[in-house]
């Protein structure tokens, strides 16, 4: 299974913008720039995204995680804050917080702290943060 996005930048840094765009139309040409990144403009970036992504998966692995133990929660929120720093090699999301609320009518303790342990480990973009980057690249002139 495959999923795409795709994203086009048009301009300098500062002053260009740029779309990103889902294949599920989900998103279709949801406005990023400069402003929208290191500053308060209106629009999206690519560490709010991943924040979404991680919230996201997270949220459903750990029903995944519940229901291995028997347990169907009534609703999990999440949220991710993805951490952007300047560092000595340049910007780097160094990590990303998970703020979990389940509500389990009757829920045991134990049993869900095991699970939302797996689930933190065990989500895709979890393990997504640790992995191989490939790449192909193709100048056009």
């Amino acid at each position: 299974m495959e999923r795409k996005a795709s994203a086009v930048w048009k301009g300098s840094l500062k002053e260009g913008k740029g779309t990103v765009s889902t294949a599920s139309t989900v998103l279709s040409k949801a406005q990023y720039s400069f402003s929208t990144r290191f500053e308060n403009g209106v629009g999206t970036n690519p560490e709010e995204l991943i924040a979404a992504a991680h919230a996201g998966c997270f949220s459903m692995a750990l029903s995944a995680q519940l229901g291995n133990a028997g347990i169907t929660p009534e609703s999990v929120e999440t949220t991710a804050t993805v951490t952007f720093e300047k560092l000595e090699a340049g910007f780097t999301i160094t990590k990303s917080h998970l703020d979990v609320v389940a509500k389990i009518p009757g829920g045991d303790a134990a049993a869900f702290e095991t699970a939302a342990q797996g689930a933190k480990t065990g989500c895709p973009i979890s393990r997504l943060l640790k992995a191989e980057i490939t790449m192909t690249a193709r100048l056009v002139k």
